[in-house]
């Protein structure tokens, strides 16, 4: 079973940064992306930055300004660094953890239980 389990989400000002952390029951090296979702009120749920199993990262149109994607092997742990925060930030952020059948090619996706990021103006 994995478990994926958020943290340092919060409420911040406009202009402030933020730190996310998603920490992972065992290996990371087994998912072939480990990422960041968000999803606002209303709104569908979209990535924002994804990381490879060899340290790749992939980024949503306009986040890579921003936000940065990491993570710790050792620690399986994988973080996204928010800087510049603006209110349009503001969203439910889930950590995902993706693996993808290497010979049916079927993506399995696992989802932490997500943090909430709130920017005030």
């Amino acid at each position: 079973q994995v478990q994926l389990v958020e943290s340092g989400g919060g409420l911040v000002q406009a202009g402030a940064s933020l730190r996310l952390s998603c920490a992972a029951s065992g290996n990371i090296f087994r998912f072939h992306f480990m990422g960041w979702y968000r999803q606002a009120p209303g709104k569908q749920r979209e990535l924002v930055a994804n990381i490879s199993s060899g340290g790749s990262t992939n980024y949503a149109d306009s986040m890579e300004e921003r936000f940065t994607i990491s993570k710790d092997n050792a620690k399986n742990t994988v973080y996204l660094q928010m800087n510049s925060l603006k209110p349009e930030d503001t969203a439910v952020y889930y950590c995902n953890a993706r693996r993808v059948g290497s010979t049916t090619g079927v993506i399995y996706d696992f989802w932490g239980q997500g943090t909430q990021v709130t920017v005030s103006s």
